[in-house]
């Protein structure tokens, strides 16, 4: 008989823990696209050099190792980059340079 008010107590407590994780966590969760959103720039490259189909794949590859950026779409017919990245975490200098580094000399559109 003693056992069933130590249960329930037990009971409410770890659920009582889980409600109180679940909205420590919603209001960060919430604020994060805001703040995502900000943080992104873009920038777009012209590339020189691309000549066959395997070039555009070589830039990609090149740009986005590059930590802050987050993605990296190529024009093969225009022959540019529009690179979107985290300016916190990186710049367009070096953006450029990975792709110059790969054999493909990038400089920033106007």
């Amino acid at each position: 008989m003693k056992r069933s008010p130590i249960l329930l107590a037990a009971v409410l407590a770890i659920s009582g823990l889980g409600v109180f994780g679940i909205t420590a966590v919603l209001p960060v969760s919430a604020q994060s696209p805001a703040v995502q959103v900000a943080a992104v720039k873009s920038a777009t490259f012209s590339i020189e050099n691309m000549t066959c189909a395997l070039c555009p794949v070589t830039v990609k590859k090149a740009m986005e190792q590059v930590n802050g950026v987050q993605s990296v779409e190529i024009d093969f017919a225009a022959k540019t980059a529009t690179v979107a990245f985290d300016p916190a975490v990186t710049n367009i200098k070096a953006i450029g340079a990975a792709s110059t580094n790969a054999g493909y000399p990038a400089t920033v559109k106007g």
